[in-house]
């Protein structure tokens, strides 16, 4: 199969959309290699300032979805105000039991095994994850190479990293859907599920689906580790 001039790169997917292939021509190594050799050379100090505003985008994006849901979001205030390097404080875990339960009600707990709102946010999450998992892999970086999440069973923490800001997106949809008592996964509620997938993200200067969006954070976070730039483009809920 040719592959696209200009050296674009095909990634093949699995069922469950996770990258599995890479299609990429020779003469396009040279800046494939280059941006791994980057990303092999990121140190402690570099990641941990990426961490960090990785986890103040996340909260002030939580933040937003509670103010427009008309919930409490000054009870997040002090958690993106001032996130240390690396994260070093735990604010994000402390700042996720409080914003859960402004959105969904005091008694609600985040449990991965459980039914109901939690598996609509599981399935949520997986197809955000695949999303950012295509993009990372289409702009030249490695997604087993991770920022702040390592495990050797996972071959994708990049993309558990990258996608922190962009949980919010998927939170609202599974709230709006609360609200109306679909709380069961199915056919219909799945299809809202990937529509989260085309929703407008705000950046600084534009406003892009979500698709796009992903590309432009991965491009940034490779200018980063190429030390073009010290700042990722980040989206902004709503």
């Amino acid at each position: 199969m040719p592959l696209p001039k200009g050296g674009v790169q095909v990634v093949l997917c699995n069922a469950k959309g996770m990258p599995s292939s890479l299609l990429q021509s020779f003469t396009g190594n040279n800046l494939q290699g280059e941006i791994l050799r980057h990303q092999l050379s990121c140190g402690e100090v570099l990641k941990k300032q990426l961490w960090k505003q990785i986890i103040e985008s996340k909260i002030r994006n939580q933040a937003a979805l509670l103010k427009k849901k008309n919930k409490d979001s000054d009870a997040l205030r002090p958690f993106y105000s001032n996130v240390k390097s690396g994260d070093s404080d735990n604010r994000e875990g402390i700042a996720a039991r409080i914003y859960f339960q402004q959105l969904f009600g005091n008694d609600f707990l985040r449990d991965r095994e459980e039914s109901g709102i939690n598996s609509l946010l599981n399935y949520g999450y997986s197809v955000l994850r695949a999303a950012v998992s295509r993009a990372i892999v289409s702009s030249g970086l490695f997604p087993a190479l991770g920022i702040f999440h390592h495990n050797r069973s996972n071959p994708f923490p990049l993309a558990d990293d990258l996608m922190e800001p962009y949980r919010p997106f998927v939170d609202e949809a599974v709230y709006d859907m609360f609200l109306e008592g679909k709380i069961e996964l199915n056919k219909e509620t799945k299809y809202s599920l990937v529509m989260v997938l085309y929703a407008d993200t705000k950046f600084e200067k534009v406003t892009r689906p979500m698709s796009v969006g992903l590309s432009m954070t991965t491009a940034s976070l490779a200018k980063c580790y190429a030390k073009e730039s010290s700042t990722l483009s980040l989206p902004r809920f709503p």
